[in-house]
């Protein structure tokens, strides 16, 4: 009879992914993920069946953590300018936080092996932010493009904002406003706040 899984294995096996991938890439073997998590390999696979399986799902949670990370809070009764500014904040706020995570999602989000469902998933978990975005751009000079690319525009901006605020922490604060005003410019064509 299978021993039962354990969540905080499982939770350990996906903790040491990250790390692994953030530091040796996709390639990496799973008997180096398995070794950091503390488990054999063959446990690891009690886990996940294959390392597809496991990519899949590391892909998913963490996607999930930053979506939730970034609309922490969000309230729903202001306008969409600072909404944006708060999403955006909190969005860079977790990223530099969590180096590893988002090394390792940066690859995870090109693999070939995070399959069609997967990525459907985490557009799912995504809902919030790109409602957000849908919003703010109505009336915006990107109101009229598929909201995949103004994704794309707002992601750029946002990364290489983040690698800036990585190597320049003491500049974060000031590189963070400079990016939500390109952002917003990006989606409502303007750096001001709307009058009422």
């Amino acid at each position: 009879m299978p021993r039962p899984r354990s969540e905080d294995r499982r939770n350990a096996i996906l903790r040491a992914a990250t790390r692994v991938i953030a530091s040796q890439g996709l390639g990496a073997a799973t008997a180096t993920i398995a070794k950091e998590a503390g488990v054999s390999n063959g446990s690891l696979f009690t886990y996940f069946d294959t390392k597809a399986k496991l990519l899949n799902e590391l892909f998913l949670a963490l996607k999930t953590e930053m979506s939730a990370a970034a609309t922490a809070d969000l309230r729903a009764g202001d306008a969409p300018r600072e909404q944006v500014r708060h999403m955006w904040t909190q969005w860079w706020r977790w990223a530099t936080a969590n180096p590893d995570k988002r090394r390792a999602l940066a690859q995870l989000q090109v693999a070939e092996d995070i399959t069609a469902d997967t990525h459907r998933a985490a557009s799912l978990a995504f809902s919030g932010i790109a409602g957000l975005l849908e919003r703010s751009r109505a009336n915006g000079p990107m109101q009229d493009v598929p909201l995949g690319f103004v994704l794309t525009l707002v992601n750029a901006i946002a990364e290489a904002t983040i690698d800036e605020m990585i190597r320049e922490p003491a500049e974060a604060e000031a590189r963070g406003s400079v990016a939500f005003e390109a952002i917003w410019r990006v989606l409502a064509g303007s750096s001001a706040a709307p009058t009422a």
